[in-house]
């Protein structure tokens, strides 16, 4: 490949992550969630309780973005608020019953349609394609 420059890679890497994006979000089309929702949801199941500020860094939002998100999370009651007992300013979302049967779900069907997805590729071809990612990412 005469790619001296990456420019056709970039493209490719781009084409490639917004074909998982627009596969994600048909994924995501029965629970009618949106893809910042979804992985919003993720990070409240996975803790104990999370504040608003916790959600916003694990996003790479800003905090008003965290707010908006939780509170369309809330009023589907996937997540609640609750007060922080060790600082009675702040407030901790944690994951419903429902929202965690929701995003167990959400995560069956995203390893399902990403197992599709990849298994166009051999094995060994996943895995040095893994190989090669890891070794650009930050």
């Amino acid at each position: 490949m005469a790619d001296d420059d990456g420019a056709e890679i970039a493209e490719l890497v781009l084409r490639v992550a917004r074909t998982q994006r627009r596969r994600w979000g048909d994924v995501l089309a029965p629970w009618a969630l949106s893809p910042h929702q979804a992985r919003a949801l993720r990070v409240v199941a996975a803790r104990e309780g999370a504040r608003l500020s916790d959600l916003a860094e694990a996003l790479h939002i800003a905090p008003r973005s965290a707010t908006e998100v939780a509170d369309a999370l809330q009023e589907r009651g996937l997540v609640e608020r609750s007060p922080d007992p060790t600082d009675r300013r702040a407030v901790l979302l944690r994951a419903t019953d429902e929202g965690r049967r929701v995003q167990a779900e959400v995560d069956a069907a995203r390893r399902a349609d990403t197992r599709d997805l990849f298994a166009r590729l051999p094995a060994t071809d996943r895995a040095e394609l893994a190989r090669l990612l890891r070794a650009l990412t930050d």
